[in-house]
């Protein structure tokens, strides 16, 4: 799905016009629950939502490359833990043969919120925002919500 190549930055009056259409998702191998690609697409969605509030509708493609999630059981013994997500993000016009508008590589980490955290949170939800977050904040120089622990990420 992604085409590859060196990073392209979104033109400027883009950043300001465009609106998230669809959202498609590619990984390498991961080591990921079967539902990755529903919560991932799910919550990059929602974050792009946040920050794309034009109308001219932009698709997005992401292929995820590398995933480290901490585990439960280390979380419980040294507190926290910090899952990471990799991948490299395109911005295409679909009503112009999906021509590559923007391309950039994203990596997050995110931390695991304690004890507590690691052991009941949704880890993939975490690191998914986070990573949509980042998203947000490298294409549009935005950060699509307010910090606060209203956020899975906490920020």
């Amino acid at each position: 799905m992604i085409e590859g190549g060196p990073p392209v930055p979104l033109p400027i009056g883009l950043q300001e016009t465009a609106q998230v259409g669809s959202l498609t998702l590619s990984t390498a191998m991961l080591n990921a629950e079967d539902d990755f690609a529903d919560t991932f697409s799910e919550e990059v969605h929602e974050e792009l939502g946040r920050c794309m509030w034009g109308t001219a509708p932009i698709d997005v493609r992401v292929h995820i490359d590398g995933m480290q999630r901490a585990g439960r059981l280390e979380t419980l013994i040294n507190g926290d833990g910090v899952h990471t997500l990799s991948g490299t993000v395109e911005f295409v016009d679909p009503a112009d043969g999906n021509r590559v508008l923007g391309r950039f590589p994203v990596s997050v980490a995110t931390s695991a919120r304690g004890r507590a955290g690691g052991l009941l949170g949704d880890r993939q939800m975490m690191v998914s925002e986070e990573f949509g977050r980042a998203v947000c904040e490298q294409a549009f120089g935005r950060n699509p919500r307010d910090r606060g622990p209203h956020n899975a990420t906490g920020g």
